[in-house]
């Protein structure tokens, strides 16, 4: 990412680039069409499968298959290959922030979003990306929001703050459409839906409680640790970032 100190004017280019970056990373278009290859998921991909068990039946010989990890892994070896899991998502994830930041899209995302961010949770509108791709992989938000604190955009306070709200339903739209919707289409033995409620609900639910979760922790560093100390450089140096 480039330094905070060069400021570059938010041109259509940028918002264009904003706009890719918000599709990309929503999931929108996750699917395995064509135009699935604007979707970060589903170019990310996934691995394979190989056998680890096989046994023979009567209708023949049967392969039980599991990602290349392996199952009954325990400890800092299961931990290892884990680690391995996540350096494909993370480097594309990277590669991906640092293109659309050539184009504008985190100077677009400052200026459009941190009127909004500030007020909800303190932090400044570049983190929107960083944002809107925890929503579908906590890897790769992890990976973002790590490069805006190495780089300066973030400060450890409004770091630990985005952390919490994406550590509060982590995944959210990824996890709860995949696993947690099914749910919604459960019926009772009277033929009635055994969850009455919508998922537009439980999605708003969740949101609404991601951004409780961050301001809460905000209230706990302020009691804890005071109010985030800033010099009149640094706000100074925010406030031209912000509004540029």
């Amino acid at each position: 990412m480039s330094d905070l100190t060069k400021e570059r004017k938010v041109t259509i280019g940028s918002y264009i680039a904003l706009a890719f970056a918000i599709v990309f990373f929503s999931g929108l278009l996750q699917s395995n069409e064509w135009y699935g290859v604007f979707d970060f998921t589903t170019l990310n991909g996934a691995f394979g499968q190989v056998a680890h068990n096989v046994t023979e039946t009567e209708n023949g010989v049967q392969a039980a298959t599991t990602s290349f990890r392996g199952v009954g892994g325990s400890g800092a070896r299961d931990g290892f290959i884990f680690a391995l899991t996540l350096i494909p998502t993370v480097m594309f994830a990277l590669g991906m922030i640092n293109v659309l930041e050539h184009y504008g899209a985190l100077d677009a995302a400052r200026k459009l979003l941190s009127p909004l961010l500030r007020p909800l949770m303190g932090i400044p509108g570049n983190s929107g990306l960083a944002l809107i791709a925890s929503l579908q992989s906590t890897d790769a938000g992890a990976a973002m929001t790590r490069q805006l604190k190495d780089e300066g955009h973030l400060t450890k306070r409004e770091t630990d703050v985005f952390t919490m709200f994406q550590f509060t339903a982590g995944a959210a739209i990824v996890n709860f459409f995949s696993s947690g919707a099914v749910l919604f289409t459960l019926t009772l033995m009277d033929g009635s839906l055994a969850v009455t409620s919508s998922i537009g609900l439980a999605v708003a639910v969740m949101f609404l409680f991601k951004f409780v979760g961050a301001n809460l922790f905000r209230v706990y560093l302020n009691i804890t640790e005071g109010k985030e100390d800033k010099t009149p450089k640094q706000d100074q140096t925010n406030t031209q970032q912000e509004t540029a």
